[in-house]
């Protein structure tokens, strides 16, 4: 292995063990129920404030249809979301936040927050910042080549 190949092979390692690390700890903070993966959808939907169709909400989180359908079924039975037929194609479905949703969503960010807060103030804010670039860039061409 070449010295490039073990710097790409350590990169990785820590984002994948900060990836773990940040999901358990992340998913510890949100309120009874809520999965990671329900919390990402309700927040997506709260900041983009429009309807999304399940498959443009899979291809966003770069996940299966069926696993994004798993997901939207959990919302809807909690009332986090509603689902409804698409007026123009009977054969699409189209994806709102309910009051209930923007709640949830509320009460998870605020579990959050004082993690997150914690790991950038112990960090610094012009460390942060000065990664966010490197790890932007590293996501768009990840996404590039999917």
């Amino acid at each position: 292995m070449n010295e490039k190949s073990g710097l790409a092979i350590t990169l990785f390692g820590e984002i994948l063990m900060v990836d773990q690390l940040a999901r358990t700890r992340l998913t510890k903070a949100l309120p009874k129920g809520m999965e990671l993966s329900h919390f990402s959808v309700l927040n997506h939907l709260d900041r983009t404030n429009t309807e999304r169709s399940p498959a443009q909400l899979a291809k966003t989180f770069h996940v299966t249809r069926g696993a994004m359908t798993n997901t939207l079924h959990k919302l809807e039975l909690a009332g986090y979301v509603h689902i409804r037929p698409d007026w123009d194609d009977a054969r699409r479905k189209m994806v709102a936040i309910s009051p209930a949703g923007r709640q949830a969503r509320d009460a998870a960010l605020a579990g959050m927050e004082p993690l997150i807060r914690d790991i950038v103030a112990n960090l610094g804010d012009e460390r942060v910042r000065s990664a966010l670039p490197i790890l932007r860039e590293l996501r768009l061409r990840l996404e590039d080549e999917s």
